[in-house]
């Protein structure tokens, strides 16, 4: 630790569990973008950021599954992979990974307690207290360069790009997967505008790869990267991507870039969209390949994809009845769910039970998903900003008697999860299918009672 002006106060966390609520406890700071108070914070723990390789992962939909798909080919190439995200669907300590394990909770409590006395002291001076995400971000850095030092950090944005808080690295690629309506409230109101927080990960003389397709999104991330002259590798230019084979739960494609051909390379995550998250991932490699001298033989790469998992994204967590959850809370996440339903998942009639936080595009969503359900339950999630199931069960009505003659279906309303849940399992017959969608903090919930995991915890 560097010499510094702050003193120590007492007040140690004495548990894993002290940790995790003291850092929850900072949630009221809120969502304040910028970066003074993680940059401060760095400089007083005298900057390991500056000692490790991050691949920046920013985008709307698909940044887990991209990190996923990274994590597992560096891990089979014989890498040794940090691998920070959010939100976390099980326990706390999934957002910090080394080699695809969770930090474990006694060196969390150590890392919090060397973060405590700097993060109160910063809270008695003008910049205000550090956020929970900025903590958790700084726990990360030292996790990486002060306990277990990877060979590379694949590093997820948590919100935007240009002023989140994981922008305070200098990494050795960035990736932005794609650009969508979700968070218009704090990135802006167009899909330029979202693009343009999402850019703001571009550094200057940095490779940049993309799966971004809007025109408008593409012309700002072009931009961008010509203004910092980094060398862009954009998705449909510079690298395709062609199915070969598709059945649930594996697929397998194509993949070309500039540099070769790779084929037949397979996934077990389901989903056109996959594919694309699967080679935004390769292309990533192929560019480190021949910048940084990785090194990643083709069995390692067919091996790792292959091995690759995401929880609560299209993931069939029941057989009997068949029960799949997918977190699809923006109206781009709901299309990827409702093609996937089309193309890749066989059933006779399709249940769906859904909970939503208050501050999401409600109609968009539900645009996509009116249209093929047979049953629709509307649920609340068990947090503090969930959206009321009888007003948005109102806005189905709505939506429903606007065209009575295309959304055929039974609604029913049903507040406690818990109770929704059940009725859905007994609404999904043989040859039916049941899904669970919406907010992340549901897929948690319903995830951990389905596999019967008493060790889960939920949320940011």
């Amino acid at each position: 630790m560097t010499d510094n002006k702050y003193e120590r106060p007492a007040g140690l966390l004495h548990s894993y569990q002290e940790a995790v609520d003291w850092i929850n406890g900072l949630i009221p700071f809120g969502i304040r973008p910028g970066l003074d108070r993680i940059e401060k914070l760095m400089e007083l723990l005298g900057n390991p950021h500056r000692r490790l390789k991050f691949i920046h992962v920013a985008g709307t939909n698909g940044k887990g599954s991209t990190c996923a798909y990274l994590t597992s080919v560096l891990l089979r190439a014989g890498y040794d992979v940090g691998t920070y995200t959010s939100p976390y669907i099980t326990k706390f300590t999934n957002r910090f990974q080394y080699n695809g394990s969770d930090i474990e909770e006694e060196t969390l409590l150590k890392l919090a307690n060397e973060l405590k006395p700097f993060v109160e002291e910063m809270a008695k001076s003008e910049l205000g207290s550090p956020t929970m995400f900025e903590v958790s971000t700084a726990l990360a850095i030292l996790f990486y360069a002060k306990v277990t030092y990877p060979d590379y950090v694949v590093w997820e944005t948590g919100l935007g790009g240009r002023l989140d808080v994981t922008n305070i690295v200098s990494p050795v690629i960035s990736v932005i997967t794609n650009i969508g309506h979700d968070h218009m409230d704090r990135l802006g109101d167009t899909i330029a505008a979202v693009a343009g927080e999402k850019a703001g990960i571009i550094k200057a003389g940095i490779p940049v790869v993309s799966a971004v397709t809007q025109p408008e999104a593409v012309e700002v991330i072009k931009r961008t990267a010509k203004e910092k002259s980094s060398t862009l590798y954009l998705l449909g230019e510079q690298f395709h991507v062609d199915a070969l084979k598709v059945k649930e739960n594996e697929q397998s494609f194509r993949f070309e870039n500039v540099f070769r051909t790779i084929e037949p390379l397979t996934i077990t995550l389901s989903g056109a969209h996959q594919r694309t998250n699967a080679a935004v991932a390769v292309m990533t490699l192929e560019v480190l390949r021949q910048y940084n001298a990785l090194v990643v033989e083709d069995e390692a790469l067919d091996e790792g994809l292959r091995l690759a998992a995401w929880p609560g994204r299209l993931e069939m967590v029941s057989q009997s009845p068949r029960l799949l959850i997918d977190g699809a809370h923006n109206p781009e996440g709901a299309e990827t769910l409702v093609a996937a339903l089309r193309t890749t998942y066989g059933f006779e009639r399709l249940h769906l039970m859904m909970g939503m936080l208050e501050n999401k595009n409600h109609r968009d969503v539900l645009k996509h998903i009116l249209p093929i359900v047979d049953t629709l339950i509307v649920t609340e999630p068990d947090y503090r900003m969930k959206k009321e199931a009888p007003a948005l069960a109102e806005l189905v009505q709505e939506m429903r008697a606007a065209e009575p003659d295309e959304l055929h279906f039974e609604l029913i309303v049903e507040r406690d999860w818990q109770e929704a849940l059940k009725k859905l399992q007994q609404v999904t017959g043989e040859a039916d299918l049941g899904v669970v969608t919406g907010t992340l903090y549901l897929i948690a919930d319903v995830r951990a009672r389905i596999l019967y995991n008493s060790d889960s915890e939920k949320g940011w």
